[in-house]
């Protein structure tokens, strides 16, 4: 498959995901949105399941539930039917069958502490993480307003070690390019502690800091990042702390934070990738989309 051919139909399935975002509490319509993108929707749900090996409505239900996973805890004053509504449900059995099948207990379960046994569950599936206990609570975040982030970008199926081979490549593609000056971005399209770790959309994005830069090798295709208010919080560490840190900020500091987060994916800035580095060290900030409640 040639270059561009790649590039639109990665911008394409990009284009369905952000707009899923944008409208999750929404009924989505496929139809209108095969027509607003001058795409047959035979197409548009070929080239979505290609580039993010599930089809359009799984993803727009795994992103409710997400979302809904996140307001159960993080939104006190709201009830089972508000936050059905909130998320995109036409009832609150629809939304309470889904939530059941997908966590395997009731929402009122999962606002009692069902929450961090299940993302508990998920951690014990992390082979060879740090040991070190992390005292959070000395971690004191920014909210910061970020611009609007385009980069050229992996995707990779699955939150383990074997990332490290998707910065590899990447690293390979900047090498080729003579790039020297640039950020490492790792976006989560899934919220790591609340989806089984196989399933996650982890994505590996270099973005150019020089305005001018003639690449060499143009291969790859170009996600953006939209611009919000996030809440940063920056840690060091090893492999395994970033989730500890992601299971703290969702299931603790937002629970009291008094803001809500948003559909939005977090995403981590390295300024030290532990994948890369040789003494498997990390050093960086990550973001939390949020809005005030």
């Amino acid at each position: 498959m040639k270059n561009e051919t790649i590039k639109k139909r990665s911008k394409i399935a990009n284009d369905v995901m952000n707009y899923i975002y944008q409208y999750i509490d929404t009924d989505i319509n496929i139809d209108e949105l095969s027509i607003e993108m001058n795409v047959s929707k035979f197409h548009l749900h070929r080239i979505f399941k290609d580039e993010f090996g599930k089809n359009i409505y799984e993803c727009i239900k795994s992103i409710r539930l997400q979302k809904a996973s996140n307001l159960l805890i993080s939104n006190p004053y709201s009830t089972i039917t508000d936050i059905s509504k909130i998320c995109g449900y036409s009832s609150q059995t629809s939304f309470l069958r889904a939530f059941r099948q997908r966590f395997e207990m009731t929402p009122k379960m999962w606002k009692n502490g069902g929450n961090k046994i299940y993302s508990n569950k998920i951690l014990e599936n992390l082979i060879d993480t740090s040991d070190e206990k992390i005292n959070f609570l000395e971690i004191e975040p920014t909210i910061v307003k970020m611009p609007e982030i385009k980069g050229f970008y992996i995707r990779h199926q699955g939150y383990d070690k074997s990332i490290k081979k998707t910065w590899q490549k990447l690293q390979t593609w900047i090498y080729t390019n003579d790039i020297t000056n640039y950020k490492q971005i790792a976006l989560h399209h899934d919220n790591p502690i609340v989806t089984p770790l196989n399933e996650c959309q982890y994505i590996a994005i270099v973005k150019c800091e020089d305005k001018e830069t003639n690449l060499q090798n143009s291969s790859l295709p170009i996600l953006t990042i939209p611009q919000g208010i996030y809440a940063k919080f920056s840690l060091s560490g090893k492999y395994g702390d970033v989730i500890k840190l992601i299971q703290w900020v969702y299931h603790t500091w937002l629970i009291n934070s008094g803001y809500e987060t948003t559909t939005n994916p977090s995403y981590a800035i390295y300024h030290k990738n532990h994948f890369l580095s040789k003494d498997g060290i990390f050093e960086l900030d990550y973001y939390l989309p949020i809005k005030y409640v």
